[in-house]
Formats: C-alpha cells, sequence, structure tokens
C-alpha cells in the first residue's frame, strides 16, 4: 500500500535503516558526556574569570582586629534592643538572621511605628560590599552600625545615651573591657560599632551550590541552573553583578536604558545623589548583593517588587534594555537560586540584666 505524497518502503528496508539510527545514536552517545563537560569547563573558566566563592572564616577588618571575646560582646550588642531609646527595636529586628538578614518588610518599621524610606539590605555577606546602605554613605559595617542607632526613624537614640544605658547594664562591663582590654574606658560607642562590626563579619553563608560549582564540581549545578547562569554571562547581567559578592561592588544607575516605573523606583528618591550631590549620581544606587537573593524578598530600594521573576524582567528592561522571554526569566531564576548558601545557626543570645540606673524605655 502507498499514501499520496511518500515513497513505498519495504519492511527489510525499514528495519535496516532503523538498525542504522541506532547504530548512529549508539557511536554518538559516549561523546555526549565529553561535549557536555566541554561546554560545563567553558561555562566554569568563565564563571571562575569573573565570581569568587564565599569563604568559610570572615575576612580580617582594617584597624579592628576580631577577638573572640569581640565578637561575643558583638553579637550581645547585635540582639540587644536597649541600644533603641523605646527598646523594642535592635539590629537583628531589620536584618533577621532567621529570615536571611532582613526583615521582609518593603522599608522598615522603626520608632514610633514609623517607616523608613528604603528596604533593609541582608546583613549577610554584607562586609564584602564595597560600602554600606543603598547609597554607599557608609564606608564599612562599623560606620554603619552607629546610622540605624541615631535615626529617629529607625532607633532614634544618641552615642551618649546609648553609653549611659550600657554603662547602667553591670554585666556589659567586663564584657567591653574583655573586648578592648587597652583602652581606659572600654564602654563607648565606637567601641559598640567596632564589636557590631566583628560579629557581623562572620555572618557569612558559604557552601551555596553556586560556590561549589566555583570550586571544581561540575554537578553542583544542574543542567537547567547551568542554562541560566549562561543567561547571566552572555546578558550582562554580569556587568553590575560580578565579584565575591554578586554584586555590592559598585554604584550604577537604575534605569540605565528605561527608566522603572515610579512605584519602583521613587521620583523622591534620588539615590547617591543625597550624598555627593553630583548630577550624575541621580537615581544611582550600590548594585545589591545577589547571594541568598532567593529569601530576601522584596526586592529592590523601594520592596516594591515581591516575585524575583519580576525582578529579573525589570532588571532586563531597565538595566539592559531587553524584553527577557519567559524561559530565560525563568532558566536565571533558577540559577539565582543556587546562590543560597548555608545560614549561620546560632542561639538567641542570654542578654546581661538591667540595673535600678538603666534608663526606662521611651515610646514617643
Amino acid at each position: 500500500m502507498m499514501l499520496s505524497g511518500y515513497l513505498p518502503i519495504s519492511a527489510a528496508n525499514y528495519h535496516k535503516e532503523t538498525q542504522m539510527k541506532k547504530m548512529a545514536i549508539l557511536l554518538v552517545l559516549p561523546l555526549l558526556p565529553a561535549y557536555i563537560a566541554d561546554a560545563n569547563d567553558d561555562t566554569m573558566s568563565r564563571a571562575r574569570a569573573l565570581f569568587k566563592p564565599i569563604p568559610v572564616q570572615a575576612p580580617r577588618l582594617k584597624g579592628n582586629q576580631a577577638t573572640p571575646a569581640k565578637v561575643a560582646l558583638g553579637t550581645k550588642l547585635f540582639f540587644d534592643p536597649r541600644l533603641s531609646t523605646s527598646q523594642l527595636i535592635s539590629c537583628n529586628t531589620c536584618h533577621n538572621l532567621g529570615l536571611g538578614g532582613t526583615d521582609l518588610q518593603e522599608t522598615s518599621v522603626g520608632h514610633g511605628w514609623q517607616k523608613g524610606p528604603r528596604n533593609a539590605p541582608t546583613v549577610f555577606n554584607a562586609v564584602f560590599d564595597i560600602a554600606q546602605f543603598w547609597d554607599g554613605r557608609a564606608r564599612d559595617l562599623q560606620t554603619q552600625a552607629k546610622g540605624p542607632v541615631q535615626a529617629a526613624v529607625e532607633m532614634n537614640n544618641k552615642p551618649e545615651a546609648v553609653v549611659q544605658t550600657l554603662k547602667s547594664i553591670p554585666g556589659y562591663a567586663p564584657l567591653f573591657k574583655a573586648a578592648f582590654p587597652r583602652d581606659k574606658s572600654p564602654v563607648s560607642f565606637d567601641n559598640m560599632a567596632k564589636a557590631i562590626e566583628v560579629f557581623e563579619a562572620t555572618l557569612l553563608t558559604a557552601d551555596a551550590p553556586f560556590d561549589r560549582f566555583l570550586k571544581g564540581e561540575g554537578k553542583a549545578l544542574n543542567a537547567r541552573e547551568l542554562e541560566g547562569l549562561r543567561v547571566f554571562l552572555d546578558k550582562g547581567c554580569v556587568a553590575c553583578h560580578g565579584g565575591i559578592n554578586i554584586g555590592g561592588a559598585g554604584y550604577y544607575p537604575f534605569g540605565v536604558r528605561e527608566a522603572p516605573s515610579d512605584e519602583i523606583r521613587p521620583t523622591g528618591d534620588t539615590g547617591r545623589f543625597k550624598v555627593t550631590n553630583t548630577e550624575s549620581d541621580r537615581y544611582v544606587f550600590k548594585s545589591p548583593s545577589l547571594r541568598n537573593v532567593a529569601l530576601t524578598q522584596p526586592y529592590f530600594h523601594s520592596g516594591k517588587v515581591w516575585k524575583l521573576r519580576e525582578a529579573v524582567a525589570v532588571m532586563g528592561s531597565a538595566q539592559l534594555g531587553i524584553k527577557l522571554n519567559a524561559d530565560e526569566v525563568n532558566r536565571t531564576v533558577a540559577f539565582l537560586h543556587t546562590l543560597t548558601g548555608k545560614q549561620p545557626k546560632m542561639a538567641y543570645p542570654i542578654l546581661p540584666p538591667s540595673s535600678d540606673e538603666t534608663p526606662h524605655p521611651q515610646l514617643k
């Protein structure tokens, strides 16, 4: 029987042709792993030239040597709400170590239920950023630690009041003395910030799948995640999000190719321009680290985008001037999930008790 448009084929010829196809497949199959390995190796080489894995140990801090005593003190201070006048807000309030180092709020809630102007960045791996805050106004974690304590919209306190409170808590005196043994007056606002800095520098999330990939473990990323890495590289995302922290290393305009909506990029927040008063810095922000980005929603300094897929699509149009298709977005998101490292584990510290001399909370 012959159907219109088709040549007749005998059963014997059909069997022969099928066998030849099977043989061709069998010949090619052994070569596929090497081909895939070569492709993986090429991507791995590209990635290694642009990124570095998060280390297990905290880096050395210039002018602020870490010691076990200093880390122990910084741990307690990070969790102590008595650094705020309300005695309700601690560093951990906005940088919750159980929530990816942030607070899951569009913008953080501070003193008297005031809403802050920007989304709280994660404290995890922040030690590797070029500077702190979205506009980079704090050169390091030590400087940053002093900012929220004094900000009226956050902890609403003053350095002298903080020192008064700390000195009124008997259990803190020996802790400061052990951490700063050479200081005649170890309980100080500067030493508070130094202790918090060395503790925060320990908040690293090493051993993410992508870190293992960078160390040579090719199977640490599955095929979909590897495709996402290639999209990330090929589309140019790495231009702003490279280095050890996959970002955090420089300042860039938000809206290089296309201005985001006013909701996502509020016109009243001009970013680094407020720090430098330089016109070219208008709407310029520090590129955020993408480490643990799957845990740190909502996104952008405005905190207006809750879905990682939407954030990726916005970055494609605003920064790259391209419309990523659904598959490219999904592959990129799959890769971004490989940036989630092992979260620091710690017990909530027992804080030294207040005394009769400790100032009372001020809620207004």
